[in-house]
């Protein structure tokens, strides 16, 4: 009886230990499913000071920006009967246009930065929103590439330049430019912009981390031909400039022109030396609109696409194969703190980019300048333009009249 009772215990415990695997096996599993979305949620990278940097600046930029680009639209509504600007005014009208986009998503921005990164709006506004910022920084880099060109083909094909249909060609280079970016944010319009992480805070364009593999390399791909895009821009923008100031510091005034400023010079009393520094003020102004454009570049765009594309590869985490790399979490955070900083800087563009105005033509500063004195005085806008194309047309006719009065003393 003994040897049987053992037996039974046996048995029975041998079926316990088979009843007590599988359970085990289960809870393995069961822990093996669960940790993949804790080690997703612990990996997006995030930077804290970004939430109150981003308020901060964005705040600035909107109420600074707004009304600079504002008064920019109001300048160059005044000046749309000079002559002489048809092209370059396209140009920075495009520009402000898009410059005013941007400002004007960016209390959006503050507030979902002021809310600690979570979205409150509509998905559609966040995708909007998105875009605008989008189209704000390439259109950027599209049309100040647009007015070096410009200024490049003045001065070093004058002739060609006055000769050719130049509002015609502003008209095609703007709507080619607006048709690039539009397009290129077309992706941002009609995916979803929106993700909500497991603290229940909804993301606007952010969370690709948790993406597929194939999705990641999709966006990675989209980064790149855009980082490629603008350093072929900034190429020929950076050469352009230096071509503009190599055929500007080379040029000699003509005898003519030295002949006439001695004539003035004569009739209003005043030195020789004084007419002489002309040419070089005027070459002054030129260099300093060529190191304001480059200036732009340098300092709002070239840092975010320098920290772009590594910074892509921190944060997608690709775990094998094309786009993986196998980075500590300092560098991966270090990376996004950069990141912060550059996307700061590229917003800055919206308040220089009338600093550049200001440089780009003469007119353009004339106005501003005789505006100033004007609006002390409580003159509108059209007082001033009256005042400054009367400028001009007496600068026209004074050298109209200085090969005149040169010809008797020549004789």
């Amino acid at each position: 009886m003994r040897a049987q009772t053992r037996g039974c215990f046996k048995e029975l415990h041998k079926k316990d230990l088979q009843l007590r695997k599988p359970n085990k096996m289960l809870g393995t599993t069961q822990q093996v499913v669960t940790e993949p979305p804790t080690t997703n949620t612990s990996s997006f990278l995030d930077s804290d000071f970004r939430y109150t940097l981003f308020s901060v600046t964005y705040s600035i930029f909107f109420v600074v920006g707004f009304f600079a680009n504002v008064y920019v639209l109001f300048v160059l509504r005044c000046l749309r009967e000079a002559k002489g600007m048809g092209e370059i005014r396209i140009y920075m009208t495009n520009l402000t246009i898009a410059d005013l986009l941007f400002v004007c998503a960016l209390p959006f921005w503050v507030g979902y930065y002021n809310r600690g990164g979570h979205w409150i709006y509509k998905d559609f506004l966040c995708r909007l929103t998105g875009s605008f910022f989008f189209i704000n920084t390439y259109g950027t880099i599209l049309f100040l590439g647009a007015i070096s060109l410009n200024r490049y083909w003045a001065v070093t094909r004058p002739l060609n330049a006055a000769a050719s249909n130049n509002r015609r060609r502003g008209i095609i280079v703007c709507l080619l430019i607006w048709l690039c970016t539009v397009s290129m944010a077309i992706p941002h319009l009609t995916s979803e912009g929106t993700h909500t992480d497991s603290d229940n805070l909804t993301r606007c364009f952010e969370g690709y981390h948790e993406e597929t593999d194939a999705e990641k390399r999709k966006v990675a791909v989209t980064h790149f031909l855009i980082i490629g895009l603008f350093f072929v821009v900034f190429f020929l923008v950076v050469v352009c400039n230096l071509l503009i100031a190599l055929a500007l510091l080379s040029q000699k005034a003509p005898q003519s022109t030295l002949r006439s400023e001695t004539l003035i010079s004569r009739n209003s009393h005043r030195t020789l030396s004084s007419s002489r520094n002309k040419p070089t003020g005027v070459k002054q102004r030129a260099l300093q609109m060529l190191l304001a454009v480059v200036g732009v570049f340098v300092l709002c765009f070239l840092p975010h696409h320098v920290i772009q594309a590594p910074w892509v590869l921190a944060v997608l985490m690709i775990s094998e194969g094309w786009g993986h790399v196998d980075w500590g979490q300092s560098t991966r955070q270090t990376l996004n703190d950069a990141h912060q900083i550059t996307l700061v800087l590229m917003g800055l563009n919206c308040i220089l980019d009338p600093v550049v105005y200001y440089f780009a033509t003469r007119k353009f500063r004339r106005f501003i300048m005789a505006h100033l004195k004007k609006f002390i005085k409580g003159d509108g806008c059209a007082n001033t333009l009256n005042t400054q194309m009367s400028m001009e047309s007496q600068r026209q006719q004074s050298i109209q009249q200085q090969p005149n009065e040169a010809q008797p003393n020549q004789s």
